[in-house]
């Protein structure tokens, strides 16, 4: 059974260099806290209530820290390397809080292509509108791979 219509494939490992690099810019606006905070059930204070949050070290509201991994996520399965890529690993480290509105400009850079185990290393580096990082880290994902053909054998399974 399909959902949805057929897509076209991000790249294969063969196809991609080490020093690639895809940069974004995200807005973190309400409907997206809200549809983020929808989606997992996340009531949790620090994310939604202002007068919670003006009594925290933090003084306002901030943005999930999954839902900036979410954010990275969908930069793997949609550009880098794109649709039909996994990620299999990461790692990282949330350098500053980031607040309601901000503007977060991402950078994602293979570092590494690994042909033999179908795996590309990718270094993630974020910042906020002020120039500051707000994320970096590492991590591991599998490009699109497909078998080249289909067996009697293969299909046994069905």
């Amino acid at each position: 059974m399909l959902l949805g219509k057929k897509r076209k494939l991000g790249r294969k490992i063969e196809d991609m260099a080490t020093g690639e690099k895809l940069k974004l810019t995200e807005n973190i606006e309400d409907k997206d806290l809200l549809l983020y905070l929808g989606l997992t059930n996340d009531g949790n204070p620090l994310y939604i209530q202002h007068d919670f949050a003006s009594q925290t070290k933090f003084e306002k509201p901030v943005v999930p820290t999954a839902m900036l991994t979410g954010i990275i996520t969908s930069a793997v399965s949609k550009y880098l390397p794109g649709p039909g890529s996994y990620i299999t690993e990461q790692h990282l480290k949330f350098k500053k809080p980031v607040f309601h509105y901000a503007t977060v400009d991402f950078l994602l850079e293979v570092t590494e292509v690994n042909v033999p185990a179908n795996e590309v290393t990718v270094r993630v580096e974020a910042t906020d509108e002020n120039g500051e990082m707000v994320l970096e880290g590492i991590l591991v994902a599998n490009p699109p791979q497909v078998l080249s053909k289909l067996t009697t054998e293969a299909m046994d399974n069905f």
